[in-house]
C-alpha cells in the first residue's frame, strides 16, 4: 500500500510533465502548397465573374505564396493561363501554360492540347 503510494507520488508527476512537454513540442506538418484565394477564384469564374479582377487576385495572392517560399496548388498556373486567353493575353497564356508544366508534369498532355487550342 505504502509503494502504490509512494510510486503515484513520484511517477505520476513526472509522466504528466513529460506528457505536456511532448505534446507542446509538437507542430502541425507544413501544407504541401499553399492555396490562398485560389478556390473562392474557380467559383467565382464558373459564377460568371469577370476575368480582370480574378487575374488581379490570383497575381497578388501568387506574389504572396512565392513571398512564403511556397508553392501554389496544382492548377494555379493552368486556370490564370485560361484567364488570360480570355482577355487575349497570348503570351501570357503561354507563360503560364509552360508553368504549370514543369511544377507538374503530369499535366504536360492537358497543357499541350490547351497551348495549340491557343494558337490556332
Amino acid at each position: 500500500m505504502m509503494k502504490n503510494k509512494l510510486i503515484k507520488q513520484r511517477v505520476l508527476p513526472f509522466a504528466l510533465l513529460a506528457s505536456v512537454l511532448l505534446a507542446g513540442c509538437s507542430t502541425p506538418p507544413k501544407t504541401l502548397y499553399q492555396w490562398e484565394g485560389y478556390q473562392p477564384q474557380v467559383y467565382e469564374y464558373l459564377k460568371g465573374q469577370g476575368p480582370e479582377a480574378q487575374i488581379g487576385i490570383l497575381e497578388a495572392d501568387l506574389q504572396k505564396i512565392h513571398a512564403k517560399g511556397n508553392r501554389p496548388p496544382p492548377g494555379y498556373h493552368a486556370h490564370l493561363g485560361l484567364l488570360y486567353s480570355s482577355i487575349g493575353k497570348l503570351d501570357l497564356v503561354e507563360k503560364e501554360f509552360q508553368t504549370e508544366k514543369e511544377l507538374f508534369p503530369e499535366s504536360a498532355t492537358y497543357m499541350d492540347f490547351l497551348l495549340k487550342k491557343t494558337k490556332l
